[in-house]
């Protein structure tokens, strides 16, 4: 974006923001990017962005990572996770320090490097742990087609998987709402596109806009808000047309709706809500880690001075939380939103502690 673009959408936003205004941006992807790339100096003062529950390591529950630490503690099981799982802590340690003590803990890049160490391990028992939104549900629906295809019994899935639309829903008719518009996650409605999305203006009055990553696919979404907000016109709008289809990834999607079904799932700093989980299908039972070694969750509190609930929610803001920076830092981190590159408060806490970053062209 030049420097001139920037001055004639700031000034945009300017024009537009005639009241305090807040938007929330559910991905955690953009909250880094607003950050990273100096947006919030070109923001209005009272134009406020708060982060949502879009980071899908962050919104795992305690008791969920729980329940995945200790099936990794168990006799012949190799568990293989996505890389910002390593160090979620759970009430009594981490899969990272895990391998310290003897647990087969494994790192892959892809779902489907799982089914080559079920090949080559016969004998062991592999767990994938599948955590995140629709963007990657398709690989490990992808996955459980393939193990099923290839009689791989000892390999199985641990699914938490969380659906983004009934987690908007929750918060866009919640008591004491203050939102006024959302900036949706470009990567989720690659694959679901528009339709699942356009409840928000049409049931709940709530302005939002699909957008993309770049410094002007962020600030063009946010003027498109502005004017649904200021014209009193909530509507659907996308300026993610490059790589969002009004359809999404019809493909994708079949896979899913293959192999899961919805569920009820427990978000952090939401609680349980209906039809946001991904449970594996009756047909597909062999591969469901959590049928085959009966993988307890329970109802675990948030570790002591912890507000990881309330920043998902958006509530506060890390600076808020009284352990910010302080007792809680990348390096010593108390919750998940510390730890994944995703974060919020991650994101503040490499780019915002010291005010935010200025725009350069």
């Amino acid at each position: 974006m030049s420097s001139n673009r920037a001055k004639l959408l700031s000034s945009a936003l300017k024009k537009l923001t005639k009241r305090p205004t807040t938007i929330m941006e559910v991905c955690g992807t953009h909250t880094v990017s607003i950050f990273r790339q100096g947006l919030r100096s070109l923001f209005p003062e009272d134009l406020k962005l708060i982060s949502g529950p879009g980071c899908p390591v962050c919104v795992t529950s305690q008791g969920e990572i729980d329940g995945a630490i200790e099936l990794a503690t168990r006799k012949n099981v190799v568990m293989a996770t996505y890389g910002d799982m390593m160090r979620v802590p759970g009430s009594n340690g981490t899969l990272g320090e895990l391998r310290g003590t003897g647990s087969d803990v494994r790192v892959v890049l892809s779902a489907m490097e799982t089914l080559r160490m079920a090949e080559e391990m016969p004998h062991k028992e592999i767990v994938f742990l599948a955590v995140g939104f629709e963007t990657t549900a398709p690989a490990t629906a992808a996955l459980l087609i393939e193990a099923r295809k290839r009689k791989l019994e000892n390999l199985s899935v641990l699914c938490l998987h969380k659906r983004v639309p009934p987690a908007l829903e929750v918060l866009s008719k919640a008591d004491g709402n203050r939102v006024d518009g959302f900036l949706l996650p470009g990567h989720v409605a690659v694959i679901l596109g528009h339709e699942p999305f356009k409840f928000i203006p049409e049931k709940h009055g709530i302005a939002c806009t699909v957008a993309g990553f770049e410094a002007d696919e962020i600030m063009l979404a946010l003027v498109d808000l502005l004017e649904q907000i200021c014209e009193n016109r909530p509507s659907l709008t996308s300026r993610y047309e490059k790589a969002v289809r009004p359809e999404g990834n019809v493909k994708a999607v079949d896979l899913m709706d293959r192999v899961f079904d919805t569920s009820t799932s427990a978000w952090r700093g939401i609680g349980p809500i209906d039809e946001s989980g991904m449970s594996i299908k009756e047909e597909y039972s062999l591969w469901d880690g959590s049928r085959k070694f009966d993988v307890a969750v329970r109802n675990v509190p948030e570790p002591n001075g912890c507000r990881c609930g309330d920043i998902l929610s958006g509530t506060i803001t890390p600076k808020e939380c009284p352990l910010f920076g302080t007792g809680c830092t990348p390096v010593t981190p108390v919750g998940p939103c510390m730890v994944s590159s995703e974060g919020t408060c991650s994101a503040w806490y490499r780019y915002g502690r010291k005010g935010d970053l200025k725009w350069e062209s």
